[in-house]
């Protein structure tokens, strides 16, 4: 078995981080032992238990993932009050909370959708009783909720089908164009299965992290089969050498989102005077799954069919 190497960093340029040429070499090792097939069955696998997610959560709550503020209507209060959750929740019972959270040194309180005439008695409760506490209120119509989820769901179709058809304009051949869009699929699919277990919802920061994720996605995968269809030389070396620059790339975006997830979701902790920012957290924590789920597409799910289409013999013209 061939084993990767890697030569002296030339004058200007940065040494690769051993834990990375650890990954590299790991990567390597395995798709040089496996066959195509080998390398391609795992991936599909976890799709199809995303898929059967994703399914469940549709037939029993008719929505795939958990729909959050934007999406569902409702109403949400932020107050600076030392009143704990469960005072909150006894204070607000004659109402529909859907849960009380801290957010640094503020309250977090989500309700349901109500009637106008509810809605009025709520604002006029909190405006009264939590004057002090410098109260923020939010609200959505359910209709208007309605309305965002189709458009949201054609942003996510659009951009997925415009991607595709780019795809097929830049390679012209069937396989290694459905191998990128399956790849991409599989991702997103896998990053909403992720948000449905995880009990996140879903919200236009995360509907944008989906989206951010078909780019992040393809791009390495555009890298791996323009490496492999257009250079000359060794399969495996080819694979490998888009490896290095492929993982690179992924491994500096996941370091990179890893610190903005700890910073807007536990930077209170240490300033409490900081709020929680969930979009950001929640962004942060879509991708950082996606990525990962790219890492398994992109270097098993991909390469996996783009060796078998490139050893498959061929079949000569008459």
């Amino acid at each position: 078995m061939k084993q990767i190497t890697h030569s002296r960093p030339g004058k200007g340029e940065a040494p690769t981080p051993k834990a990375l040429t650890n990954l590299i070499s790991r990567f390597d090792s395995y798709i040089r032992t496996h066959k195509p097939v080998q390398l391609a069955i795992p991936p599909l696998i976890i799709l199809a238990i995303a898929l059967i997610v994703l399914g469940g959560m549709y037939v029993t709550t008719g929505s795939p993932v958990r729909l959050g503020f934007e999406f569902e209507g409702g109403t949400i209060i932020t107050l600076a009050t030392d009143d704990s959750q469960d005072m909150l929740q006894q204070k607000f019972a004659d109402y529909p909370v859907i849960y009380v959270r801290d957010s640094g040194s503020r309250k977090s309180i989500k309700f349901g959708p109500m009637s106008e005439d509810k809605q009025d008695s709520l604002t006029e409760l909190v405006n009264t009783d939590y004057e002090y506490a410098a109260p923020e209120i939010k609200q959505a119509g359910a209709i208007y909720g309605a309305s965002l989820q189709i458009q949201a769901l054609k942003a996510l179709v659009v951009s997925f089908c415009l991607m595709a058809v780019v795809v097929f304009l830049i390679f012209r051949t069937f396989v290694p164009s459905v191998a990128v869009v399956l790849s991409a699929f599989s991702d997103i699919a896998i990053a909403a299965a992720f948000i449905a277990v995880a009990g996140i919802e879903l919200s236009l920061g995360t509907v944008a992290a989906l989206l951010m994720l078909i780019g992040y996605s393809v791009d390495s995968d555009i890298l791996l089969t323009t490496r492999l269809l257009k250079r000359r030389g060794n399969l495996d070396d080819k694979v490998t050498n888009a490896m290095a620059t492929g993982l690179t790339m992924t491994c500096t975006t996941l370091a990179a989102i890893i610190v903005m997830y700890i910073v807007a979701t536990y930077s209170y902790l240490i300033i409490p005077s900081l709020p929680q920012i969930s979009i950001i957290s929640d962004i942060s924590i879509v991708l950082i799954f996606g990525l990962f789920a790219d890492l398994m597409n992109t270097w098993m799910l991909n390469t996996g069919i783009l060796k078998w289409h490139l050893q498959r013999p061929r079949r000569r013209r008459a």
